[in-house]
């Protein structure tokens, strides 16, 4: 489901300047990984915080969510694990695909597993640190 949702954005949702921003990856809409890797871990946001009939909106959602996903990622990373954070667009064949509640979204799609013995982290170049970053 995630592959053909891949090939619609790359074949018609993607943006050209989107597509050659990409390129840098070495991207395209196949993505293998989703069927080797091992474990599938799917993270979810529950932008409403339901009880029985009552129910709360919940906010710093996307904040909280994310620095949770950092500290997983760096203790796969540090379990000797490879991983990447996948976000195919739309994410809502995963909340129909794993039957979660119309309260929660899908966040984030992290394979999991050993390195491909011919994997490669793509040379990407960074911005210098003074660009991102200013102390005061």
């Amino acid at each position: 489901a995630a592959e053909a949702e891949e090939k619609e954005f790359y074949s018609h949702r993607a943006t050209k300047e989107w597509l050659e921003d990409l390129n840098q990856f070495g991207t395209d809409w196949h993505k293998p990984f989703l069927e080797t890797a091992p474990y599938l871990i799917v993270i979810f946001k529950e932008i409403i915080d339901k009880h029985g009939d009552e129910s709360r909106k919940n906010y710093y959602v996307n904040e909280s969510v994310g620095i949770a996903a950092g500290f997983l990622l760096t203790a796969i990373h540090n379990a000797g694990l490879a991983s990447l954070t996948h976000t195919p667009s739309p994410m809502k064949f995963l909340q129909e695909i794993l039957n979660r509640p119309e309260n929660e979204r899908a966040f984030l799609l992290i394979p999991v597993g050993y390195p491909a013995d011919e994997a490669e982290v793509p040379v990407i170049d960074k911005k210098p640190f003074d660009e991102v970053c200013e102390t005061v």
